[in-house]
């Protein structure tokens, strides 16, 4: 029986929504099919942060790995989806039952009702230091979400990437977790291999248990 896979990327397209004053993205065509030119060839300009994407230790460590270094291990494998929609300014340890993980080291959180595809949200809920200390004390590996960042958007303390620095978790904001009934999954995403990144996109894939 093939078990589903559930994509949980963003499309990356010139209209996608990017954090306040990070770069847009854009698809230039610099080869184009034509006589003497048998291959069509673009240029893509975009964040680092752009749609589904795991941040590097070097993102909130000025002495963090770059992406690049980061184990890919990490991203694939066994994972615990936790819908916490009720958690409306930050998912604490009280929003959901971390024995319902059973044991995943991978934890995905839902906070979103539908993803906003078409427009950028200021007011999404963040993932409070402790929940990242309550998963770190149960040897979670990666913590990732449906919102932009761990942390508020006006946070200057990044508490939240700060605690997941000192638990050396990985880190995957930006899904779309909108079809993903809570549960057990498969996670596949391993992001993109670049040198000296602070962070790179991923295709991010759920697969049924």
């Amino acid at each position: 029986m093939t078990r589903r896979l559930i994509d949980i990327s963003q499309t990356l397209r010139p209209a996608l929504p990017v954090w306040p004053d990070d770069t847009p993205f854009s698809l230039e065509r610099t080869w184009h099919m034509e006589p003497g030119c048998p291959v069509n060839v673009s240029r893509l300009t975009m964040s680092t942060h752009s749609g589904a994407h795991a941040d590097a230790p070097l993102h909130y460590d000025e002495n963090g790995a770059d992406i690049a270094a980061v184990d890919p291990g990490l991203y694939v494998g066994r994972c615990h989806v936790f819908d916490v929609r009720h958690a409306k300014t930050s998912v604490t340890p009280a929003d959901f039952d971390l024995a319902a993980a059973d044991g995943a080291k991978r934890i995905l959180f839902r906070t979103f009702d539908r993803f906003p595809h078409d427009e950028w949200v200021s007011d999404y809920a963040a993932i409070a230091p402790q929940t990242i200390e309550a998963l770190a004390a149960a040897s979670v590996r990666l913590v990732g979400m449906d919102g932009p960042s761990l942390d508020p958007e006006a946070s200057k303390t990044l508490d939240a990437h700060n605690a997941v620095r000192r638990a050396r978790m990985a880190i995957l904001e930006g899904l779309v977790l909108d079809e993903v009934p809570e549960g057990p999954y498969e996670l596949l995403a391993a992001p993109l291999k670049i040198a000296g990144a602070d962070a790179a996109p991923v295709r991010a894939l759920l697969r049924e248990i």
